[in-house]
């Protein structure tokens, strides 16, 4: 049980860990480049990445849900 936990915890810091990311495609780039305000590009950027993110972290949240739902069902018909 210990050894999930861990396993668990390094999951999540993993997840919330701030990497630096560029998502956007070359035709955004090229046209938000070539202005002199970099602080559009860059929020940009950042709602691109946030809406990328949105569906994995709701896929993860079902996949535990399942996982956890399975297990407790295994776990009554063992005893």
């Amino acid at each position: 049980m210990r050894n999930t936990k861990l396993i668990y915890l390094i999951l999540t810091l993993f997840l919330l860990s701030v990497i630096p990311l560029e998502a956007q495609c070359a035709m955004c780039r090229a046209v938000l480049e070539s202005g002199s305000d970099q602080s559009q590009a860059k929020g940009v950027n950042n709602g691109i990445v946030y809406l990328m993110a949105i569906p994995y972290i709701l896929v993860a949240i079902l996949g535990i849900y399942i996982y956890k739902t399975y297990n407790k069902k295994a776990g009554a018909k063992k005893n």
